[in-house]
């Protein structure tokens, strides 16, 4: 007999969030020590590079590049796959980025660069099927906001851990990324093999939620072209977000350092834990609010006060209101709070609210693919034209835009999306009417 016909046959429904969040979490915790952990080497001096450009920028712009060309085939990939093919396809996407890792690790100069390119192709399609197994059901926002801060603490625990073996084991900063990887290996092949066990939505949660289905071609056009201004609204809004968490996150070592916590590896997974616990507890009162479309309205306020709180951090810190490590844990707290709920409750809320055939994944993987392009961009853009702008110093002038242009996108977007939601039938807004006619 199966695990899910074990445990969840006349079982209360909590220990399905449990179960679900559990292996989840662990899942894509796990992942993130196949991707990055290689951002707290420093790469400096390194034989065979010649170039003026930063080789750890490099590095990071062929890592990001291979993600987000990952995102793009994600959006067919993600759409159509069947549920019985997503567990095999994670341990077969991650292992290739072990492969990639370990090229890193012994493969000169340029080819480097080669390397976590191959490393990031894969990986970017590990968000979506992972989130596949817990979208359309009445406790979505709980299991996605376990899911969510998964990315935000295991950052800073695989920076950690990576920090930890090259300052305590001497394991050399090319060579890290592969050995923190195999460190993970074990836990990622138990928690997936546990997350398939996950039983589908339950007829309640096809109610409540709508059915999610594999999409055609056809579908996502229709859905696209559909709402277009809302959606393009979502996505600059969420390019500007993912070059500004992207940032924050691949440099944090060196604004760490900036501001005098450069030998104390725990600081990474210290601001997560506490930037986790905001998170997870805003997030999941979400899922008390049964009504579809006020918790889409509700969702973009979140975000709306993620992107202020960016904005109003780091003017308290330019005032030296707040300290360095105060102002690294708000500005995350913000970017996190404006950032998580693309990747699962704003899409799967408006797709609850929507007649359209249709799933999560699509969305979140079009909006990722922009997403990632931008982050593209904000490198680049700090590399040549702001080169003489400290890590730090960019940072804080990029929250400033961000804040504000990021905040007026959302606030058009559910302007818009209420406006043309509004006029649906009551049953596809209230997931009780249909039980109530």
């Amino acid at each position: 007999m199966k695990i899910n016909k074990l445990l969840f046959k006349n079982s209360p429904q909590i220990w399905l969030v449990i179960y679900a969040a559990s292996a989840a979490f662990i899942t894509y915790f796990s992942m993130y020590a196949f991707r990055k952990p290689f951002t707290v080497g420093t790469y400096e001096n390194v034989d065979g590079w010649d170039s003026q450009f930063d080789f750890k920028i490099a590095l990071i712009l062929a890592q990001v590049l291979g993600y987000a060309i990952s995102k793009f085939i994600g959006i067919k990939v993600i759409s159509e796959m069947k549920a019985g093919k997503r567990a095999g396809a994670i341990l077969i996407l991650v292992m290739a980025a072990q492969l990639a890792l370990i090229l890193f690790a012994v493969v000169p100069g340029y080819w480097k660069l080669v390397a976590l390119f191959l490393n990031g192709l894969p990986l970017g399609m590990i968000w979506g099927l992972v989130f596949s197994f817990l979208e359309g059901r009445k406790t979505t926002e709980i299991l996605g906001a376990v899911l969510s801060i998964s990315f935000i603490v295991s950052s800073g625990v695989v920076k950690s851990v990576g920090k930890y073996l090259m300052l305590d084991w001497g394991v050399s900063e090319f060579w890290m990324p592969a050995v923190t990887g195999l460190i993970f290996t074990l836990p990622l092949f138990l928690s997936v093999y546990f997350l398939a066990q996950t039983p589908p939505p339950s007829e309640q949660d096809i109610q409540a939620r709508r059915k999610r289905e594999p999409m055609s071609s056809q579908d996502r056009r229709d859905l696209l072209l559909r709402f277009a201004p809302g959606f393009a609204a979502l996505i600059c809004a969420y390019v500007l977000l993912t070059g500004l968490r992207d940032y924050s996150d691949n440099f944090a070592a060196e604004i760490w350092s900036t501001l005098g916590y450069g030998s104390e590896p725990g600081i990474f997974s210290i601001a997560a834990i506490y930037t986790s616990l905001v998170i997870l507890f805003m997030l999941s009162l979400v899922m008390f609010v049964k009504d579809n479309l006020r918790a889409l309205m509700l969702n973009h306020i979140i975000v709306i006060v993620g992107f202020l709180v960016v904005g109003l951090s780091t003017l308290l810190y330019q005032a030296n209101m707040i300290s360095g490590s105060t102002w690294m844990i708000s500005l995350s707290t913000g970017i996190y709070l404006s950032y998580i709920p693309f990747n699962c409750l704003i899409f799967d809320r408006m797709l609850a609210v929507m007649d359209n055939k249709a799933n999560a994944g699509f969305l979140i993987y079009i909006a990722d693919s922009m997403g990632y392009a931008g982050s593209v961009g904000i490198l680049l853009y700090k590399n040549f034209a702001q080169v003489q702008l400290s890590w730090t110093h960019f940072l804080v002038q990029s929250s400033y835009v961000i804040s504000v242009f990021g905040a007026a996108l959302i606030a058009y977007s559910a302007w818009y999306f209420r406006q043309r939601l509004m006029v649906k039938s009551p049953a596809l807004i209230h997931p009780n009417a249909l039980s109530q006619a």
